[in-house]
């Protein structure tokens, strides 16, 4: 009942924000934006090979000149200079750029390649030990992550991208590099297909395939980070379709061995069988209510019916305190998002107003005398063992305002419920304000209030956090409007 009075709150700032005129610069726009950027490539490289040509073919019009004069007899004509074998060789690179124009593999002269920086400067009123956060309290500087992008067309197709990461540890400060995305997606299947495999973000709910310096505000709400495990990150395959209808319907469905980039691994063992496989699927779809009203809206589902034993045996703790094991995983999600896009000066001004509520509803075998942990003298069942499932919920609702093109502000909610214990409960409030000194800077500072319920045995936390994001080079998903 606290929750829902404190979503209504949200709910209510949310609708005030939503008469207040607006613009902004939608996906729409920002596709504009990248066609012209490539045009503008395009049109550059041209204009190069094309100067390149024109010089080349001079060099070669001077060196048969030359040629000719030297078997042309006459008492005053200068010694020959130039041989066949150097004609040839002028030919041969003039050839060599005109094939060049005639490719068709853009990924063959284009992969895009950018990296991303993003400092977090903040400061917490709480230690660690008092918000259960990887980060100490008081001042902290933190180089979340510096990110390389590189992405490019395979062939017509396919194409294929790669996103290395490295973040720094939040203990000892050592840069750890990982490989976040590495995957192939097919660009030309029949019926409206897409298929794409590898290591990817798996599309489940509104932000969690979203990288963290592109979501709307600092850090990821706290139901994504409970629930997912951060951002989707999944070895595996995915499946998109987009039915051939009217309205515009996209229904994705997924298979890996894994789901969450800080989600702990099942631990099958030394063999996997399929039914240990991470299941989802998403279906959404997208109406215009007005020339500058629209709205997105989804539901999504994850299920591993065999976790085995996702973050090791009996390493989780019941509301009793008991220890557990988690058997089985099942979370679902329901989402909207309603923009406003006006059809005029639509690079001022916007409204996002976001929304996802989720349900984790996992099933766990509780054992009360701890007699499965690997450390006991001889592990195994007791018979005071029992099987028992934990529902619990989680929510964010966020409203982001931009009222010039640098300048956006808004507000998010976040609430969710522990998924082995439901009574234990955090809130937070985040008001933020966002200044895009370019495409390519951007500065964000936000206030956070973490409050907790009297089951989780943590006081309440404020914190001030500055975000400074940057990108060199090209960026494929770029900071578009979420």
């Amino acid at each position: 009942m606290k929750a829902l009075t404190r979503f209504g709150l949200a709910f209510a700032l949310s609708a005030v924000a939503i008469s207040v005129p607006a613009q902004e610069t939608g996906e729409v726009q920002q596709l504009h934006q990248q066609l012209q950027e490539m045009k503008e490539n395009f049109e550059r490289v041209q204009k190069e090979q094309r100067a390149q040509i024109e010089a080349l073919q001079k060099q070669l019009d001077a060196l048969q000149r030359q040629q000719q004069a030297a078997v042309t007899p006459a008492t005053s004509a200068p010694p020959a200079t130039a041989t066949a074998e150097q004609v040839q060789q002028l030919q041969d690179k003039v050839n060599e750029v005109v094939e060049a124009q005639k490719k068709i593999l853009p990924g063959e002269f284009n992969p895009a390649i950018g990296v991303v920086g993003e400092t977090i400067f903040s400061y917490h009123s709480r230690g660690a030990d008092q918000t259960g956060s990887d980060r100490p309290g008081g001042f902290d500087a933190f180089q979340r992550s510096v990110e390389l992008n590189v992405s490019g067309s395979v062939d017509p197709f396919a194409k294929a991208w790669v996103v290395a990461n490295a973040s720094a540890d939040a203990q000892s400060g050592e840069a750890n590099f990982g490989i976040e995305e590495a995957a192939l997606e097919t660009t030309s299947l029949p019926a409206n297909l897409t298929l794409t495999a590898g290591r990817f973000f798996g599309e489940f709910g509104r932000l969690g395939y979203i990288h963290d310096h592109e979501l709307p505000f600092v850090n990821r709400p706290l139901a994504l980070d409970e629930y997912i495990g951060g951002e989707s990150r999944t070895d595996g395959l995915q499946l998109n379709w987009l039915p051939p209808l009217n309205q515009f319907v996209s229904l994705t469905v997924g298979v890996g061995d894994s789901f969450g980039g800080d989600s702990p691994l099942a631990n099958p063992g030394n063999y996997r069988v399929f039914s240990e496989a991470n299941f989802w699927g998403r279906l959404s779809t997208y109406f215009d209510l007005t020339p500058d009203w629209q709205l997105e809206a989804g539901v999504s589902g994850l299920w591993n019916p065999n976790t085995d034993d996702r973050g090791g045996v009996n390493a989780l703790t019941a509301a009793n305190g008991d220890p557990m094991t988690e058997h089985e995983r099942r979370l679902a999600g329901l989402d909207f998002k309603v923009s406003y896009v006006p059809l005029r000066n639509n690079e001022f001004r916007s409204l996002t107003w976001g929304t996802e509520l989720l349900y984790s509803d996992n099933r766990y075998l509780v054992d009360p005398d701890n007699s499965l942990n690997p450390a006991s003298p001889v592990p195994g069942l007791t018979g005071d063992e029992f099987n028992a499932g934990v529902g619990s919920l989680g929510l964010y609702s966020y409203v982001t305002y931009k009222w010039h093109r640098q300048w956006s502000g808004g507000f998010l909610f976040d609430w969710v419920q522990d998924p082995q214990n439901h009574d234990n409960q955090a809130f937070a409030y985040s008001p933020y304000l966002t200044w895009a000194l370019s495409h390519w800077n951007q500065l964000r500072l936000q206030y956070t209030h973490t409050d907790h319920s009297a089951a989780s045995g943590l006081p309440a936390d404020d914190a001030v956090y500055l975000q400074w994001a940057w990108i060199i080079g090209a960026h494929s998903h770029g900071w578009t409007q979420r």
